[in-house]
């Protein structure tokens, strides 16, 4: 999709798994100061002390699932709703975009379930939100009288790079029900981003660094470790000349962010208080359950390694030991004293008091899933050179994982720059501005679509001939177009040429992923169909001829088509949802 060069002004968007926000600059103020980029420092966070210049993500539906209110209005809005007793009928998501990672079929017509089990369609969710950011950044140009109009803006939305193609489309076509049109709209692999953000920085704005560091020379090659709320996306970039970077390993990671230890906390309070009553207190009392997340994200962001004693955490007691009578038939304290944690957790009116031993324990298993995620990446033969880690994302602000991560890694240095969950947001500007930062990737995938060739008894397997026309041909072939871990500069086109004999009206090309590097057929393990693509034909001959272009290397995949006798040029409606 070509991308018009009209705008005035470059708007991102990022959206979190636990907090959204948005930023933008004008092409003027790239070209002088690249860094003047504007992000919104006045989101209401009602009587709550702010935590960043983000804000949750979350949104309130009303009962006829239209918006209501998004982020720190929708928690406030819905904490009153619980206290008047009249949610019941309204719908309130939160955390809901690991839905998209977890997902690895996600479809248009998939559900979420709100806080307290209630459906509904999630790219109605999605859109709703996005939408809402979206008004309000509108709202604040506005409000500055900048002049510029919603025509002049081109927007940019962040995506993990470790999602899959379909969750990147899912997120494009929710931005474009939320109002923003297609050609003014391009996806940012959020790693890239704040490694761009990463090169515009002085020094100064640079932890972990001493004189002749060395990220922004020509050659240098660095790991980015992007540690958000839902996942942690890793790659390595090297810097190119004129301010370009090369992907040199293709992008991994897993989910492991901030919410994984809020999981484990939970799991915790589960061990104490069973999971029934964990599950209760979501259904009955949400905003009970919402302000305990909330105090623990508060907590969490203070604990440090060589923190000792008891750390001190606010809980609605008195919902708890309500929830405890009538569902264990004892009170509170009686569940504690009887659970594993009796010697170290104790209850001073409404507040929990955890030894610092037990609290860090939350983070290990996220800390160590990390640590080899990072291993995993640094063991492979490209990436044996690099002894230098960026550290970004909201939750890489955590010290125990910079601690981790500094510990273990001793011989690398390990550089965390300032405001560090703001670099995936403003390097998204950044990328707006100048979408060729990239310049090149690799291949996650083996790409391919399925075709059928004549039968040959001594290559193909016998349970996929068929008879087509009179002839016996092997069906669900994988016709390799790109391989995994292919180097590929971004806008690489890849033309292939197919023949159809069979009589219609339209040819289908099913486009297929893999995990290997060479598979042989469509239907192996470690093969996912992506999505189709039909191409119109024209031509009455039994025998179709059509060009098929894939472009790869960019963040997104696109396909042209056109059938070659009448050279009609479609551009392929290539559906991954």
């Amino acid at each position: 999709m070509a991308q018009r060069q009209d705008h005035l002004l470059v708007a991102a968007i990022d959206f979190g798994t636990t907090y959204s926000g948005y930023a933008f600059s004008t092409k003027d103020a790239f070209k002088t100061d690249p860094l003047k980029i504007y992000a919104n420092q006045a989101w209401n966070a009602g009587g709550r002390q702010l935590l960043s210049l983000k804000t949750p993500t979350c949104i309130l539906l009303n009962p006829d699932k239209q918006f209501d209110s998004f982020g720190y209005e929708a928690e406030n809005k819905y904490a009153d709703l619980v206290m008047e007793e009249e949610h019941e009928d309204y719908y309130y998501f939160h955390r809901f975009k690991m839905s998209l990672h977890n997902n690895k079929n996600v479809k248009e017509d998939m559900m979420l379930e709100d806080i307290t089990g209630k459906a509904v369609k999630a790219i109605d969710v999605f859109a709703l939100s996005i939408e809402a950011l979206k008004n309000h950044l509108i709202a604040a140009l506005e409000t500055q009288g900048t002049g510029v109009k919603p025509s002049e803006i081109r927007w940019v939305l962040t995506v993990p790079a470790i999602w899959t193609d379909n969750a990147k489309q899912f997120m494009r076509k929710s931005a474009e029900m939320a109002g923003i049109p297609k050609n003014c709209l391009l996806i940012s692999l959020e790693p890239e981003a704040a490694s761009i953000y990463c090169q515009y920085l002085p020094t100064e704005k640079l932890s972990g660094i001493e004189s002749g560091f060395t990220m922004s020379n020509v050659g240098t090659k660095y790991m980015v470790v992007d540690i958000g709320g839902g996942t942690a996306d890793i790659t390595i970039h090297e810097k190119l000349v004129g301010d370009n970077l090369k992907e040199i390993c293709r992008a991994s990671g897993g989910d492991c962010g901030g919410t994984s230890v809020d999981t484990a906390f939970i799991q915790m309070l589960v061990k104490i208080f069973g999971a029934p009553l964990i599950n209760s207190m979501k259904q009955e009392e949400p905003a009970a359950y919402l302000d305990l997340l909330r105090e623990f994200e508060t907590v969490k962001r203070t604990v440090t390694s060589s923190k000792s004693g008891k750390i001190n955490m606010a809980i609605p007691y008195t919902t708890i030991d309500s929830l405890c009578r009538k569902h264990l038939k004892k009170d509170l304290l009686s569940s504690l004293s009887s659970s594993p944690y009796a010697q170290s957790i104790i209850m001073r009116r409404d507040k929990m008091r955890i030894e610092a031993d037990l609290f860090k324990s939350v983070f290990e298993k996220t800390i160590q899933s990390l640590i080899q995620l990072v291993k995993d990446v640094l063991e492979q033969e490209k990436a044996r050179s690099v002894d230098q880690v960026l550290l970004v994302g909201g939750f890489s602000e955590c010290s125990l994982i910079q601690e981790a991560i500094k510990k273990t890694f001793n011989t690398c240095r390990v550089v965390v720059p300032k405001e560090c969950g703001l670099a995936v947001l403003q390097g998204a500007v950044l990328f707006g501005h100048k979408p060729s930062f990239i310049a090149s990737r690799i291949s996650r995938f083996t790409y391919g679509i399925g075709v059928s060739h004549l039968f040959d008894a001594d290559l193909h397997d016998e349970k996929y001939k068929t008879i087509i026309n009179g002839e016996e041909r092997c069906q669900d072939l994988f016709d390799v177009i790109m391989e995994k871990d292919a180097h590929v500069l971004a806008g690489t086109v890849v033309k292939k040429n197919y023949i159809s004999n069979i009589n219609h009206n339209h040819i289908t090309f099913r486009i297929f992923v893999s995990e290997n590097s060479c598979p042989m057929y469509v239907l192996e393990d470690g093969c996912t169909k992506l999505g189709s693509v039909s191409v119109k034909i024209t031509n009455s001959s039994i025998e179709h001829k059509c060009d098929v272009e894939i472009v790869f290397g960019n963040t997104e995949l696109s396909i042209v088509a056109k059938e070659t006798d009448s050279s009609c040029v479609f551009e392929a409606n290539f559906d991954l949802i």
